[in-house]
């Protein structure tokens, strides 16, 4: 099994404090994800995040294809960093932190991202034809709406 990972920094003009709120909230993926991305929450979702979380969604990524996905809150360190891993959806293994570290008045985001495919080598095949891609493109139009609302004139990191 081949593991991925998928790596991002960005510096932000916004308070720790704002990122926190920004970013742990499921209610704004749509908004810093590209239209072909679509999201719908299908749990109860509540103010603050907490470890052991589960939040179900649908997604739309590939194809226009609905897919499930559960994902648990497995760490959660308000308002430094939060983690969450896929319990049901179409990776075999997905494992996102998101974090965040005061700069000044700014702050630096950090996302890191392991995951590995299903069906073995037809999964790494589907992978370089397709997810690669499409992973790409959903974190760079993530970086581009963050740039764009409160971004520094440092440069983002897309790795």
């Amino acid at each position: 099994m081949k593991i991925y990972r998928l790596y991002r920094r960005q510096e932000l003009k916004m308070s720790i404090e704002q990122a926190w709120q920004f970013f742990s909230s499921p209610h704004n993926l749509n908004q810093i994800t590209p239209s072909f991305f679509h999201v719908d929450i299908t749990s109860p979702v509540p103010d603050d995040l907490y470890a052991g979380l589960m939040i179900s969604y649908r997604m739309k990524a590939v194809f226009g294809i609905s897919m499930a996905w559960l994902s648990e809150i497995s760490h959660c360190e308000k308002p430094k960093r939060f983690i969450y891993q896929q319990c049901v959806g179409p990776f075999h293994f997905w494992n996102h932190e998101v974090s965040f570290t005061q700069q000044d008045e700014k702050i630096m985001l950090e996302d890191i991202v392991f995951y590995s495919m299903r069906w073995s080598w037809l999964g790494d095949l589907l992978h370089a034809m397709v997810i690669h891609d499409k992973l790409k493109r959903i974190f760079d139009a993530r970086q581009d709406y963050l740039q764009a609302h409160w971004g520094t004139l440092a440069k983002s990191e897309r790795l």
